[in-house]
Order: structure tokens, then sequence, then C-alpha cells
């Protein structure tokens, strides 16, 4: 039986249906959420079939939160795991970025794992632990021209890792997992990965030559939520073929 459940924010496409994915096979029951494609929701649950739950909500609305999260907690148990993978970026130079522009990103990146964790934390505690895994970006450490909202928030959720790792030690770790290139659409359609100049130029950059694919992510997803990961809390695991050495 797949007895412990798995909340993952933006779980139903991309990297987050690859993480749901892997949870399932790993004997979890998997609560994804997701914000406006229900397209993409429909596909991952008539994929990944029972024990696997789509919900709506809006992470960056607080109130959204707490009206999911208490659905969670009284239909499907307390979680053992949370990923905060739900993000959004709105990329455009700084000067020209809008209050919108701004707010949005990080209400979604930064404010929407501090709700979803508030949110979830104390049930985790009062069951005896867990893990709560933030999917970070390597524009968090090294920045980027044109994303001053994104790498802020990507920033600042790092640190947020390292205060919730400490401040829910020891029953509940707090990992931050940091993808690099990996083979998504959006990845393919932001840096046009299907034309041979582009793509050179990018694995010019990547020292296992190669782009990274959802799979991977989930492997490393597997390890930090695993027992094998006991010790592990308020570190980056960072899973990008050797492009980012931090």
């Amino acid at each position: 039986m797949q007895e412990r459940l798995a909340v993952v924010t933006g779980g139903t496409k991309g990297i987050g249906v690859s993480l749901s994915r892997r949870l399932m096979a790993t004997g979890h029951r998997v609560v994804a959420l997701y914000r406006s494609d229900q397209e993409s929701a429909d596909l991952a649950a008539k994929e990944l079939g029972d024990g696997f739950t789509a919900l709506r909500a809006d992470v960056a609305d607080a109130d959204d939160v707490a009206r999911v999260t208490g659905l969670v907690l009284a239909d499907h148990g307390t979680p053992a795991v949370l990923v905060n993978n739900a993000g959004r970026n709105i990329d455009g130079p700084f000067l020209d970025m809008t209050v919108p522009d701004w707010d949005q990103v990080i209400a979604a990146n930064l404010s929407g794992p501090f709700y979803m964790t508030r949110a979830l934390a104390p049930a985790m505690l009062e069951a005896g632990g867990g893990s709560v895994i933030n999917v970070a970006a390597t524009t968090g450490i090294r920045p980027r021209l044109n994303g001053a909202n994104y790498c802020a928030s990507k920033a600042g959720l790092l640190h947020l890792t390292k205060c919730l790792a400490l401040e829910l030690a020891p029953a509940v770790r707090v990992n931050a997992l940091i993808p690099g290139m990996i083979d998504t659409e959006e990845m393919r359609t932001r840096f046009r990965t299907d034309e041979p100049e582009h793509l050179d130029r990018l694995l010019a950059e990547i020292p296992q030559g190669r782009i990274g694919s959802p799979e991977e992510m989930a492997d490393a997803l597997e390890f930090l939520v695993g027992p094998k990961a006991a010790y592990i809390t308020g570190q980056k695991f960072i899973v990008d073929g050797g492009q980012f050495m931090w």
C-alpha cells in the first residue's frame, strides 16, 4: 500500500510531473497542485492513476494556500514530503520591470514556499517529521541579465531553506534542489535548443557536454527525501552536469 503522502506544487507538468511520478514509484500518494493548466493536470491524472490527486491552487495567494492545505490535511492526511516546485518567470530589463512583474515572481517563487511550508510544517512536526524540498535555481547563486525579480526570488529561497532547516530541525529536514539545464519544453523554447548553434553554445558551458533529463532531477529528489539522506539538511543539491560548481 502507498501510505506516505507527498505534496508537490507545480506537480503536473515539466520537472514537477517527473517528481510526482518518482514519488509515486517510491511508495507515496501524491497531491499535485497546479495554478491554471487544466490540460496538463488531466494528462497527469490519467497517466498516474490511483494515488494521484491534482488540485487547483495559486501558491502565491496566502488565502488560497490556506484553503488547499486545509483540504489536503482533511482529505489526505499529513504529508511526509513537501516539494515546493511551482514558480514563475517574467523576464525583462530592470529599468523596464513593472511592479506587477516584480510582485508576481516574488510571490510565486519565494512567498509560495513560505506559505506552503508554514501551513503544513506544524502537522509534519506533530506526526514526527518529514522532508521539505525547495526547487531553487542556479540564478539564485549567479545572477543573469533581465532577471532581477527571478534571481532575487531564488536567492531568497536558498536562504529561506537554511532558515527553515534551522527552525524545523531535527524532525523536519529542509533542502534546496537546484536544476541546471534540464530538458523541458520551457527550456527548449527559452534557450532555442532545437537550433544547433544555440545548443552547441550551451553545451560548451557544461562539463558533461549534455542536457540533463527530468528523470535525473527525480533521482536527486528520491535521494534527498529518502533514508540515505537522513543526515542532510539545509543544503544546496545542484543537478547540472558541472555547469555551476558552487
